[in-house]
């Protein structure tokens, strides 16, 4: 029987020195969760925060420092692979598939240079992963599956519960829709935002690795890692602000679907990662030599839910009835995502996908095509009658 890869421990950079302007965001403390009181005051806090900076940190979640480490170790030597060996899983990804491999240089950011973004995505179906992995994860398979199940219960299901009783709905109203043991869109992530030289820096008009955009599921978790490149836009003063990795605490922002279901009373946080350039604030110049690994989680909702408003007593007495589909009067559009396994019958899920459209898809598709022209050329085209696309500076 052939010995497992050995795979390396995983190091981090040290944090940057310089005095950023970081953003003053919440902490979520998950000790004080499981008593009613102490629910109903962390279910405060997180409205609060999610309403005024859509970015806060949730701590003491209960997932020893190395695991974590250990899943960025994974990552890292993921992405050690030949080229040749990643791009036997990337996918159609010009027509929105995206749980495999997304190699670098498909946009070009502004200025000239290509991307040098690289995503690995692994979901889960019925709480495994089943879509084809390198040889080097499928021996850890196990492990990246236990991993996410762990976001799951000690981090996502507390965070929805805290978010139904904030909005007076039934206690496991969001648990209900975002459940580890079925198939939905949610997905675990190894990114790795490559560095520039020098020569590359100087061509980039706005010093950005990401420009600013929203994510299209629930909720977004990051785990931390120190490399400063993340800037959030503050709902309340529009102003772009540094995160700040805060030591055994994970980074976690809203996301679109969230916004549709309160009918925008919570909002899709924009954010946009930095490489250099002269428009925007460089990175740490302590920190602008290295390649930065993220670690994530998103969080989707079930693909045949429908992203209508839902029936919340605080979303109709502060006026909140109806998100921009619903406005606008168009079809309100599933969840949805590149399949949906639920539906077994062929007859039955062409019906379905006659009558909605699915949202993760479209999005996914518009986010993921080819450009020759830098990203915001793509500014503002319609993904959906009522939804365009959009990229924030």
């Amino acid at each position: 029987m052939p010995h497992a890869t050995h795979i390396p421990q995983y190091s981090h950079v040290p944090e940057t020195k310089e005095d950023l302007d970081w953003a003053d965001l919440a902490n979520i403390d998950l000790s004080q969760y499981g008593t009613d009181e102490g629910n109903a005051r962390l279910a405060q806090q997180l409205i609060e925060a999610i309403r005024t900076k859509g970015f806060f940190y949730v701590t003491n979640f209960g997932i020893p420092q190395e695991k974590v480490d250990r899943q960025f170790a994974l990552g890292q030597a993921f992405y050690e692979l030949p080229l040749e060996e990643k791009l036997k899983y990337v996918l159609d990804l010009d027509n929105g598939e995206y749980n495999g491999y997304r190699p670098a240089g498909r946009r070009a950011l502004s200025g000239g240079p290509k991307d040098k973004v690289e995503v690995w995505n692994m979901a889960t179906n019925d709480g495994y992963i089943t879509q084809p992995v390198p040889a080097l994860l499928k021996e850890h398979i196990d492990e990246i599956e236990t991993f996410g199940k762990s976001l799951y219960e000690k981090v996502l299901n507390p965070l929805n519960h805290l978010i139904a009783l904030s909005l007076e709905l039934p206690p496991d109203f969001f648990t209900k829709l975002h459940r580890w043991d079925t198939h939905d869109e949610s997905h675990l992530r190894y990114m790795k935002y490559g560095k520039f030289s020098p020569e590359e820096i100087a061509k980039l008009d706005d010093g950005l690795w990401c420009g600013g955009h929203t994510d299209m599921g629930t909720i977004t978790l990051l785990l931390r890692q120190p490399v400063a490149a993340l800037q959030i836009r503050e709902h309340e003063t529009g102003k772009w602000k540094w995160a700040k990795p805060l030591d055994g605490s994970l980074t976690v922002n809203t996301c679109d679907a969230l916004s549709f279901l309160t009918g925008g009373y919570i909002k899709s946080t924009i954010h946009r990662v930095l490489t250099s350039g002269q428009q925007v604030a460089l990175p740490p110049a302590d920190q602008r030599h290295v390649d930065r690994l993220g670690l994530l989680y998103f969080s989707r909702p079930q693909n045949d839910v429908i992203l209508k408003t839902i029936d919340s007593p605080v979303l109709k007495r502060a006026g909140f009835l109806q998100n921009e589909f619903e406005a606008g009067g168009h079809p309100v559009p599933t969840m949805g995502g590149q399949y949906t396994p639920f539906l077994r019958s062929k007859m039955l899920k062409a019906k379905l996908t006659s009558m909605f459209s699915e949202f993760t898809k479209r999005k996914q598709t518009w986010q993921q095509a080819k450009v020759k022209d830098h990203q915001y050329a793509k500014d503002g085209e319609e993904i959906l009658p009522g939804f365009k696309g959009q990229y924030f500076k």
